[in-house]
């Protein structure tokens, strides 16, 4: 057996980040990993993705100016585009054990459990800790229907060789948007398929149907209030199948109805952690029900977006919090949310939907951007914004944005809100001109 300070089990973003900020401190720490190292936003999520979603967002920039100085359309190279893309996540998982040997945290790769002593099983290996952290994530969920066996997940999408000139998309959240982006851009049809009216739910529900519209006038063929029921085999395509009992042919279908907590080989059971089908149950500390083990990440049940640069800060707070006597509860900042596309949606913080709610302490300004110059000058033909005020300060507390300027609007005002910075102190600031930044003075 093993003495470690702490078990880290999961070698993704939010892993790492607990693993060098402990043993920075001093400590003997381990990281079991099962799959790529790296975890799955630099090698099967946020980053690949990105990647793929920046000719996209040219393209999208390119068609909006056609006729006001450009002429002539831009064509996506899906194999050009996937090797400039495996350029990058193959030299990940590498990269990535040989930092940590470097730094001389200690590696296993394969699948953990825990024993009923609280002791960490990696094939023979067995890991004593006196605290362990469950930071595993989450995995595509599959749904659940006649023919599952023939459906693919975003892990597919993202490394194919060749683009299928027909696909269809289970599920319009951040991974059925953007990816039914991505393939249509490249020249894909794309079938849409949502089971409710009202996709990405957490987002504002105006802005939602803004973008809905985008998508459908790109061509994509949108279907809200509906399940797929089936897929079947025909010939070299799949027959797909609707509640509805609409069916179509299709060279793929991917689920990408979500994700779920990587639990179920873990024998939580044997130290009495709980969980929800949600993840793992923690307290304000992390603190799962047994007082030495943690978690973090995806993995966790919590209110908070499911997100890598959220994971990154629990994994710092746990640097602290398993380092310092009586450390204080976890506080999160202001959480962006982005989903990317050639019109972008973003929000944080306060949402229009609360401020509405209470309106004897919030005002909304809802603006029209289209005529403002930071988006006439590229003609972003539908940039609007919500800004949520606090009415008693001034101060900006939430927005959400629909536009190609979205990601950098969302963390300009990501800054002010966390700084709780007033009208007054926006003004005192110079910003280059004409940018999105000098804009920020006119929100409130």
């Amino acid at each position: 057996m093993q003495q470690f300070d702490t078990v880290i089990l999961g070698g993704g973003p939010g892993g790492l980040a607990a693993a060098y900020g402990l043993h920075a401190k001093g400590q003997h720490v381990a990281v079991v990993e099962k799959d790529l190292w790296g975890g799955t936003c630099p090698n099967r999520g946020c980053d690949p993705k990105k990647i793929l979603m920046a000719p996209v967002e040219t393209q999208g920039r390119s068609e909006a100016l056609q006729g006001f100085g450009l002429n002539g359309t831009l064509e996506i190279n899906w194999r050009a585009l996937m090797a400039k893309k495996r350029a990058y996540t193959q030299g990940i998982p590498d990269g990535t054990l040989s930092g940590l040997k470097a730094a001389g945290i200690a590696t296993f790769h394969g699948m953990a459990h825990f024993n009923a002593d609280g002791s960490v099983q990696v094939d023979t290996e067995q890991l004593n800790a006196t605290n362990v952290i469950v930071a595993t994530g989450q995995a595509p969920r599959v749904p659940q229907i006649a023919g599952q066996e023939w459906l693919q997940t975003s892990n597919d999408f993202l490394d194919l060789d060749t683009l299928p000139a027909d696909i269809t998309l289970m599920g319009a959240g951040f991974v059925g948007v953007e990816l039914a982006n991505i393939a249509r851009a490249a020249g894909s049809q794309v079938h849409l398929v949502h089971h409710s009216d009202r996709p990405l739910r957490a987002f504002d529900g105006d802005l939602v149907t803004d973008l809905l519209a985008q998508l459908t006038k790109q061509g994509i063929d949108v279907r809200l209030g509906t399940d797929i029921t089936q897929v079947e085999p025909a010939g070299d395509q799949y027959r797909v199948t609707t509640a509805d009992g609409d069916q179509w042919t299709t060279d793929l279908v991917f689920a990408t109805a979500g994700r779920t907590p990587v639990v179920a080989d873990l024998g939580l059971e044997q130290v009495h952690v709980a969980a929800t089908k949600h993840g793992i149950t923690v307290n304000d500390h992390l603190q799962t029900t047994n007082p030495h083990v943690f978690a973090l990440g995806d993995v966790v049940d919590r209110p908070q977006p499911k997100l890598t640069p959220v994971a990154g800060y629990e994994g710092q707070y746990l640097t602290t919090a398993l380092t310092t006597p009586n450390a204080p509860a976890i506080s999160y900042p202001v959480i962006p949310s982005v989903v990317y596309g050639k019109t972008q949606l973003a929000q944080l913080g306060v949402t229009p939907a609360q401020a509405v709610a209470d309106p004897d302490q919030y005002r909304v300004n809802d603006l029209d951007l289209t005529h403002w110059y930071s988006y006439q000058r590229v003609n972003d033909p539908h940039a609007r914004i919500k800004v949520v005020i606090e009415k008693a300060s001034g101060c900006i507390v939430g927005a959400a944005v629909l536009s190609m300027e979205a990601e950098q609007v969302i963390n300009y005002l990501d800054f002010v809100i966390q700084q709780r910075l007033s009208s007054v102190d926006i003004n005192h600031a110079i910003m280059a001109y004409p940018t999105l930044a000098s804009d920020l003075t006119y929100f409130n």
